[in-house]
């Protein structure tokens, strides 16, 4: 084998369409491209949301609200929960990291502490955010709180 006899497998390349060379050619004439008129010329572009007219669908339909792009999302947690969660879990401290393990939350989730029901255990507590109400009866409880950022 020499360089210069190397050439592509049969049937692995083909030859180029020539639109627009005659009508012998078979794709002459309109070059495949239909009748005349702006679809035909170069530079073409279709929008997107065209409507051939009719109103388009995000005009048509109706806004409503607002939507705050800087809302943070909290996964939360009620004090009532949290001795229940305990005792399924065993918790040794209530942590992103073993909400994470047990499959309670997902990696990114930011968790709240909100303070409906009673805590009866101690347990420590390293979260995103805590309500006042759920800090203080954590910590009449004999518990910590440490807030992540």
């Amino acid at each position: 084998m020499k360089l210069h006899t190397l050439k592509p497998a049969t049937g692995s390349t083909h030859k180029e369409k020539r639109l627009g060379r005659g009508e012998a050619s078979g794709k002459g004439g309109t070059a495949t491209k239909g009748n005349k008129g702006q679809q035909a010329r170069t530079g073409y572009q279709r929008k997107n949301a065209h409507e051939g007219g009719q109103m388009p669908l995000q005009r048509r339909v109706p806004k409503r609200g607002f939507k705050n792009n800087n809302r943070v999302e909290f996964v939360v947690f009620n004090l009532g929960q949290i001795d229940q969660l305990q005792e399924k879990y065993s918790f040794s401290e209530f942590s992103l990291e073993n909400l994470y393990i047990n499959g309670l939350i997902s990696r990114t989730d930011k968790v709240k502490i909100l303070g409906t029901g009673e805590i009866k255990t101690s347990l420590n507590f390293k979260v995103n955010a805590i309500s006042e109400k759920a800090k203080t009866a954590i910590e009449a409880s004999g518990g910590k709180v440490e807030i992540i950022k």
